[in-house]
């Protein structure tokens, strides 16, 4: 293996390496997101059998104001884009959890490619070590 060839395999391997580090953010990313809305929907049980309860509404720098659930029938959710809706609980929680296997599946998705990167990153390993013998072979021979 030429010098050219090694340079262009450190390459690849640095690239490769960039590569998993940007997937273990996505993954990261995506496992908060999954946290957040098993958490919605069990807040929202929560809320849904104790209607009229007590809570605390965050406006800001750590403050809340203490109010009452006046109507747990009626969820306003954010749909993107700006974009909220008005729903009712049981398509709330059927849309959260539609999300939730969404996110589920682009975790498998996000998983499968570090596997694939680890393995590319191991097989660029072996083929450096491979040029490391070679190279002192001829050195010595």
């Amino acid at each position: 293996m030429s010098e050219e060839q090694a340079q262009q395999l450190m390459q690849q391997m640095q690239m490769l390496e960039t590569y998993f580090t940007d997937l273990s953010q996505r993954e990261g990313t995506l496992l908060s997101v999954l946290r957040e809305a098993i958490s919605a929907i069990e807040s929202m049980k929560s809320l849904h059998q104790k209607p009229n309860s007590d809570t605390l509404v965050p406006i800001g720098m750590g403050t809340y104001v203490q109010t009452k659930i006046s109507s747990n029938d009626k969820i306003i959710l954010n749909i993107g884009a700006g974009i909220a809706v008005e729903k009712t609980y049981d398509s709330t929680i059927n849309y959260l959890e539609a999300r939730i296997k969404e996110i589920e599946v682009a975790l498998q998705d996000t998983s499968a490619k570090k596997q694939e990167a680890i393995a590319r990153l191991e097989q660029g390993k072996e083929q450096m070590n491979q040029l490391m013998q070679e190279s002192s072979q001829n050195i010595s021979g």
